[in-house]
Formats: structure tokens, sequence, C-alpha cells
């Protein structure tokens, strides 16, 4: 058996898959050494005591990466913990509404033994089943607004309304949350740059009501305004490492011991749920994903010091993401977006299927032979998600404008046989 590393195969492939996603390869091969001998302990990272000084050095260094890059301000607490991010569709609504109890003795009892409403804003299909399990778990909720019931969408996700058209549940019931997606991959929408309507938002809503984002799939492609948020949270496994671990940004004063709020009508919290244990215990209230925390760690790191930081990626997000929507939307009907709102058409994934030219209704044999094509040339992983069909292209952050050049070389070559009838 080989003891070197070989990278060949993979210098020549470009993975566009949608999460476990590309990640870049100095950083994969950094890993791998530390999988063997961390730091020079003569120990795999894998294999060293979590609650050694070496690892809580690494710890450290990690959080401290996190908070250079998105300007996370001392209120904030960054917890690195389990489960993805559909663990935390439970957990971010635990948990706010067990601060609702503790800050609100008596609301439940004097709401008729109902807990205040837990607003959603559904752009795609992870909000939709963030809000099916707070619902699920007792939570009254409210859905301010549902982008597949809006005119012109015929059942489907592909717009994000204002949102002066919101239903948002009135201060005066003072709510629990405002819970959105920035960036839904299986539909391939996102908030418009700059961001979630933060400022559209009614001002005593804004000022009153915990703002919860979900940003897995499009976190330090560019700025978020995280002192504004109760909580911003994201899996490791789109752009920042490999799946194991989760990091929840989450505003101190709301990080409260559940126990106390459940003679309130709070809820009961499972025990690695519950902020506060992870809060105290450094994210160590039991054995962490090490190797995951240790990778994402990496690429903190390297979009620091090689990278240009958010900035650099947020410039990068926007050339590539240009190029692609700049092609399908001169393709002349060869390649439909999915997303009705230009606006709103994800940088993360770009999603579309494709036709024969004039006819504008996809062709599922076209979008096989494009799979086939794209394989061929080494681009693999673009089939959309089993829920929708199509195309999916995802430019996280390490993808690079060069492969994403070549994808849009492959696109063009494909688009020119359709049209000359040759497929």
């Amino acid at each position: 058996m080989s003891k070197t590393l070989d990278t060949s195969k993979r210098e020549q492939t470009i993975n566009l898959g949608a999460g476990p996603s590309s990640l870049p390869t100095s950083v994969l091969l950094e890993a791998a050494q530390g999988i063997l001998d961390y730091d020079g302990t003569g120990m795999g990272l894998v294999e060293l005591s979590h609650r050694s000084k070496t690892f809580q050095k690494l710890m450290d260094k990690t959080e401290a990466d996190v908070r250079a890059l998105l300007n996370v301000p001392d209120t904030h607490a960054v917890l690195f913990l389990q489960g993805g991010g559909t663990e935390q569709f439970s957990a971010t609504a635990l948990n706010l509404l067990a601060a609702h109890a503790v800050k609100n003795p008596d609301y439940f009892k004097s709401n008729g033994n109902k807990g205040p409403p837990c607003d959603y804003a559904v752009t795609g299909s992870w909000t939709a089943k963030a809000v099916k399990e707070a619902a699920r778990l007792g939570a009254t909720t409210n859905v301010a607004i549902d982008s597949r019931k809006v005119d012109g969408a015929n059942g489907k996700f592909g717009s994000i309304p204002p949102v002066s058209e919101w239903k948002l549940s009135p201060v005066e019931s003072k709510p629990a949350m405002l819970y959105y997606c920035d960036n839904e991959t299986v539909d391939g929408v996102e908030f418009p740059n700059p961001g979630f309507p933060i400022n559209d938002l009614p001002e005593d809503y804004r000022k009153e009501v915990p703002l919860v984002a979900d940003c897995s799939s499009n976190i330090l492609s560019r700025p978020i305004d995280v002192a504004a948020h109760a909580i911003v949270f994201f899996g490791a496994q789109k752009n920042v490492g490999p799946s194991g671990t989760t990091v929840a940004i989450v505003r101190k004063d709301l990080i409260v011991d559940p126990d106390q709020g459940v003679p309130n009508g709070g809820p009961r919290i499972p025990t690695t749920l519950v902020y506060k244990n992870m809060l105290d215990n450094g994210s160590l209230y039991n054995t962490p994903p090490m190797f995951a925390i240790y990778a994402s760690g990496l690429v903190f790191a390297d979009l620091l010091q090689n990278k240009g930081g958010v900035a650099g990626a947020t410039e990068r997000s926007e050339k590539k993401a240009s190029l692609i929507y700049g092609l399908i939307d001169n393709s002349d009907g060869v390649y439909l977006p999915t997303v009705r709102q230009a606006s709103a058409r994800s940088r993360m994934n770009v999603t579309f299927r494709i036709s024969r030219a004039g006819e504008n209704k996809p062709d599922e044999a076209l979008e096989e032979a494009f799979v086939k094509r794209c394989a061929e040339s080494n681009i693999v992983q673009v089939k959309g998600h089993r829920s929708v069909g199509g195309i999916r292209t995802s430019l996280y952050n390490a993808v690079t404008v060069e492969e994403t050049q070549k994808l849009a070389e492959v696109m063009t070559s494909f688009m020119e046989d359709v049209k000359a009838g040759k497929l």
C-alpha cells in the first residue's frame, strides 16, 4: 500500500455537488497529515483527548477565526454542535421558547395556556421542513410567507415576496422568533443581495423579535450582520468543512436554563440540545465531532490568510454566478432557470432545466445527456435534487472561478449542439 497521497485524479475533477461538497485540496492534505500526526504530537487528531490542552487550543483558534471572519460581537457565543442544520430546526425553536418562558413567566397562563407565536418565512424546502418540525414539537407556528402560494408560483418555490406582503405576528403577541433560511439549496433560492432585508421589517418588530438565520449553504460567501440576529447557524458540509459539526452563533442573553421556564409553560429540552449546556462547557459537554471541527478550522484559516476573507469570497461568488446565469439567460431557451425572480437566484446553487430550443419545457433525455457530457469533462454531481429533478450546479467557495469557466465551456458546447439538432 502506498504511503503517499495521490491527488492526480482529484486535480482533474470538478466537484459541483450540493453537499457534502468540495473542499480545498490544500486543506484536505493538511487534514490528512493531522489524522496521522497532529501538530507533532505523534497522535492523530482523532486519537487525542477532547479534554486535552492541545485540542482546547484548536477549539480556541477555530472560534477566534469564526469571529474574525463574521465579525461576531462579544454579545454572541460561538457553539460547535452536532446533528446538522436539521437538528437546529428543533434546537432553535426549543431554546428560544425556553428563553421566552423565562423572560415572560406569566405569558402562558395569561394566553389560555398557549405559547407565543414563532414566525417563519418559508421560501424553500428547508424552511418548510423547519416550520413542520416546530409545529410537531408543539410550537405555535405562523407562516408569515409561503412562496409556493404567491401569485404565479403554481405551488413551487421560486421567488421571495417583499416583507410588506408578509403576515408577521403582531409585536403585542411577543413572538419568540422569526426564522428564515438565507439560501435554499434544493430550490436554488437565495435572499437577494446584500441579504435578508432586516431593515424592511417594522421597526418595533425588528427591535423586539429574535431573528434566526439558517446560513448552512451560503455562510462565508457574503457578509451577514450577526449582531442583528439572535441566532445564525450553519452546518459545515456546504461552505465550511466535512459533515459532522454545526456552528451556532447565539446571543448570550437568550441562552437560559430551560428547566427554569418549564413551570411557565416552556419546553423540556433534551440535554444535548440545550445551548446553555454547550456554552457552559465550551462546546465540550460531550465528545465533539473533532475531525469536522478541525477541518472546518483549516478552511477558516485558509480563507482568512490566503483568500481575502469573506470579501474575497463575495467577489468570487459574484463572478461565478454572473458567468453561469449570463449563459443561461442568453441560451435562447435551451437552459430554463427554475427560479422565476432573477434577483432571488442563488449564487451557490444554480438550478435549471434543459429544453429543446423553442419548446420551453424540460426534456429529461437532454438533461441526462448533459450530465453525461459534464462527466466526460470530469465535472461531477450536477443532477438536481431528487425531489425536483433537473440540473443543479453548486458554486460553493471551494469551486474556483477557473473551474466555473470550464463548466461554462461545457454548457456552451452542449447548447450549441442542441440548437444544431445534434442531440
